[in-house]
């Protein structure tokens, strides 16, 4: 009897520090003109941005978070399908009746529901404005000729908070579309491969459209002290690192 009990007061003790080390989450804040915009760090290529009470989730994955424990959304914005990027059970957990889900449309077909965007298109949702902009490889190729995200598939997002442009690139490579942004605050690009881009393509595209901050985010194992060398000296943009693997 005693042993048993050893052994659940044991099990007792390991479960807060699981629960701890998936919602311990690095958070940065934006003024606006409108008001504080938090950014909360999930990881992967996976956010929440707070701004004023609204909640909106980007990409929400289970494998990162109890989202039963994290804020109902106000709008979930969904870059594609894959399943690191779409996660039905997760988007349960945090949907209401009054969430606005945008998404791409193969993403539709598989969530049933939602308003589709585009590459290209623009909304207002809950007083924000939210865009699409094309998302997908020009180089890297699951097979010849098929690559990883194909043009036309995917969706990055600008969302205007207050008088901050947000950019979420999704997963994309250094596009032309990316490359001809303006006005960007803040811009999340994706560096992992084989499937975004290298630091090169990434410090490619941020010297093109010079964002004022710039996320490197979804990084997997890519050695991020080569984008801060590529970016030395570069005015006008700091390059912030959080943990986003």
């Amino acid at each position: 009897m005693l042993r048993w009990t050893a052994l659940l007061a044991s099990a007792l003790l390991i479960v807060p520090v699981i629960v701890l080390a998936k919602s311990s989450s690095e958070t940065d804040v934006i003024q606006t003109s409108q008001g504080d915009l938090k950014i909360t760090f999930i990881g992967h290529g996976t956010l929440m941005f707070t701004f004023g009470d609204k909640v909106i989730h980007v990409d929400p994955w289970g494998k990162l978070a109890d989202y039963s424990k994290l804020p109902k959304a106000d709008v979930i914005l969904l870059t594609h399908e894959h399943p690191d990027h779409l996660d039905l059970d997760a988007i349960r957990k945090i949907k209401t009746d009054k969430t606005v889900l945008i998404l791409t449309k193969i993403c539709a077909d598989k969530v049933g529901s939602g308003q589709v965007m585009k590459n290209g298109d623009a909304t207002t949702v809950t007083g924000l404005k939210i865009e699409a902009v094309p998302a997908y490889n020009l180089v890297h190729m699951r097979n010849p000729g098929q690559p990883y995200h194909p043009k036309g598939a995917g969706n990055g997002y600008v969302i205007t908070f207050g008088d901050k442009r947000v950019y979420v690139a999704g997963d994309t490579e250094n596009t032309p579309e990316m490359k001809g942004l303006k006005e960007i605050d803040v811009a999340f690009l994706p560096m992992n491969l084989p499937y975004t881009m290298t630091p090169e393509m990434v410090a490619d595209a941020a010297k093109a459209f010079k964002p004022k901050i710039l996320y490197p985010y979804h990084t997997g194992d890519t050695d991020l002290s080569k984008l801060t060398s590529l970016m030395k000296g570069v005015d006008g943009v700091e390059v912030r690192l959080r943990k986003m693997k």
